[in-house]
C-alpha cells in the first residue's frame, strides 16, 4: 500500500513537473519533401521550429499566429525544384509567396484564399491541388497557374500577375492591369521582391 502511495506521488509529480515552461510548433520534413507541422510531437522526427511563450498569449488567452514570415528561407528548396520543373523562375515565385502569405502555409484571406501561394478553392480544384494547405501541392498548383497565365498572356509577366491577382477573364478584357489599388500594389510588391530576391 505504501508503495503504491509512493509510486502514485511520484507519477503525478512527473506530469505536473514534466510539462515544459515553453511550448510551440514543431516542425518535420519527411522524405518526400511534404513539411507537417505540430504543437504535440509524438515522434521523435519533430524538432522545435517555433518557441513559444507567454508572450505569445493575448489577454483573451488565445495563442498569437506563428511568425512564419520570420524564416524566409524554409521553403527555398521545394520552390527551386518545382519552379525547375515547370520553367519558372524560383525567385519569382518565392517573390509571390512572399507577397500572398508571407510564407505562412496556413494563410487565409478574407476572400478565401489559403496557402502558401493563396489558392481560391476554385484555381486549386483546376490545378489538380487536393490538400490546398500541403506546402508542396500549394507551391506546385500556384506555379501551374502561373505558368498557364504566362502562356495566356504571351509571357507579360504584369499582366500575368496582375491575372493572377485580380482574375485573369478582367485582365484579358481590360488588357492592362486593372485599375484596382489592390492589384497595382501587388503587382509592384512581386516585382520588386523578384528583383531582391534574383542573384
Amino acid at each position: 500500500m505504501v508503495r503504491f502511495f509512493i509510486a502514485s506521488i511520484f507519477l503525478i509529480s512527473l506530469l505536473l513537473f514534466a510539462t515544459p515552461s515553453h511550448s510551440g510548433i514543431y516542425r518535420w520534413v519527411d522524405e518526400n519533401g511534404v513539411i507537417h507541422f505540430t504543437n504535440c510531437p509524438q515522434d521523435a522526427r519533430f524538432k522545435l521550429y517555433i518557441r513559444e511563450s507567454e508572450d505569445d498569449v493575448d489577454r483573451d488567452g488565445n495563442h498569437s499566429s506563428p511568425p512564419f514570415g520570420k524564416e524566409q528561407n524554409q521553403f527555398d528548396s521545394l520552390i527551386e525544384e518545382l519552379s525547375e520543373k515547370y520553367s519558372v523562375d524560383s525567385a519569382l515565385v518565392k517573390a509571390m509567396i512572399k507577397v500572398e502569405s508571407g510564407f505562412n502555409p496556413f494563410a487565409v484571406s478574407k476572400k478565401g484564399a489559403k496557402g502558401l501561394m493563396q489558392l481560391m478553392p476554385e484555381t486549386a480544384r483546376r490545378m489538380n491541388v487536393v490538400n490546398i494547405f500541403n506546402p508542396r501541392e500549394n507551391i506546385e498548383g500556384g506555379i501551374r497557374y502561373l505558368k498557364y497565365l504566362l502562356s495566356l498572356f504571351n509571357e507579360d509577366l504584369r499582366l500575368s500577375l496582375a491575372a493572377y491577382n485580380a482574375g485573369e477573364n478582367i485582365v484579358a478584357e481590360l488588357r492592362t492591369i486593372p485599375p484596382y489599388r489592390e492589384t497595382i500594389d501587388y503587382v509592384r510588391k512581386v516585382l520588386a521582391h523578384y528583383r531582391s530576391y534574383r542573384p
